[in-house]
């Protein structure tokens, strides 16, 4: 079987659309060769064109560029049992058949509802499944590299990502910078605070009910519609986190005819 692959996952860089700075600091193959030779009878000379090896000193958060959420982001339990961090969640959660639902709509900046989720689902011919990988495609990649990234996205609806539940689906992606509403919107939607229920819902859902989000996808317009298709999206090894970053990965059947 011969695939095609397409990156779904967002660079991790410093730049506008990261609320908290990827800072990256490069040792160059010059100050590598000064490193690695510390503390021994060798210099940097004794390397081939006095260049050693290069590294790069990384600080970033669990939830910098595409990430996976566990249970353990949020809250301290999760279908009354202590939530899972990010390395404790089962890998055949990550690696399987996934769908793309095309939720754009120039028309709408409200969240995804249910009704929309269900009416994408039958409008493309798909079936949902135990286990499947769900994504939702609202065109706000479109916006990464901007402020309006953390302001214009759509988020999903309470209703929509329990009706996935419903169906089997442990695993929900999506394309935005957060996976509910913009923050200002849950401010005042919950206003000014005086209805907690209201911030975060989808989040806080994953209390009583466990299900890892992926949040910052890419490219999803590039993935068939009418189909399934194999997809990893393996996160980051990090103990006890809520989070880990994931190259998120689809595989697309090559039709050789």
């Amino acid at each position: 079987m011969t695939y095609r692959l397409i990156d779904l996952s967002l660079p991790l860089e410093t730049g506008l659309s990261e609320p908290e700075p990827v800072q990256i600091e490069r040792v160059d193959h010059r100050q590598g060769a000064f490193l690695l030779t510390q503390g021994s009878d060798l210099h940097a000379d004794h390397f081939p064109d006095g260049l050693g090896l290069s590294l790069e000193r990384i600080q970033l958060t669990s939830h910098s560029g595409t990430h996976v959420d566990a249970p353990l982001h949020y809250g301290p339990l999760s279908e009354g049992k202590r939530a899972r961090s990010i390395d404790e969640m089962p890998l055949d959660w990550f690696f399987g058949l996934a769908l793309v639902l095309d939720c754009r709509s120039e028309a709408s900046s409200e969240v995804v509802a249910c009704d929309e989720l269900k009416h994408a689902v039958f409008s493309q011919g798909l079936t949902l499944e135990a286990g499947d990988i769900v994504f939702i495609n609202t065109g706000a990649d479109s916006l990464w590299g901007t402020h309006e990234y953390f302001t214009s996205f759509r988020g999903v609806s309470l209703a929509a990502t329990e009706w996935l539940l419903d169906q089997g689906i442990k695993v929900i992606g999506v394309d935005s910078f957060g996976f509910d509403a913009p923050f200002h919107k849950m401010i005042q939607a919950s206003g000014q605070g005086k209805n907690g229920r209201a911030l975060w819902p989808c989040h806080v859902l994953g209390r009583s009910r466990e299900y890892c989000q992926i949040e910052r996808l890419t490219n999803l317009s590039m993935l068939p519609t009418h189909k399934k298709f194999l997809v990893s999206c393996f996160p980051i090894k990090l103990k006890g986190c809520g989070a880990g970053p994931s190259r998120v990965v689809a595989f697309l059947e090559v039709d050789h005819e």
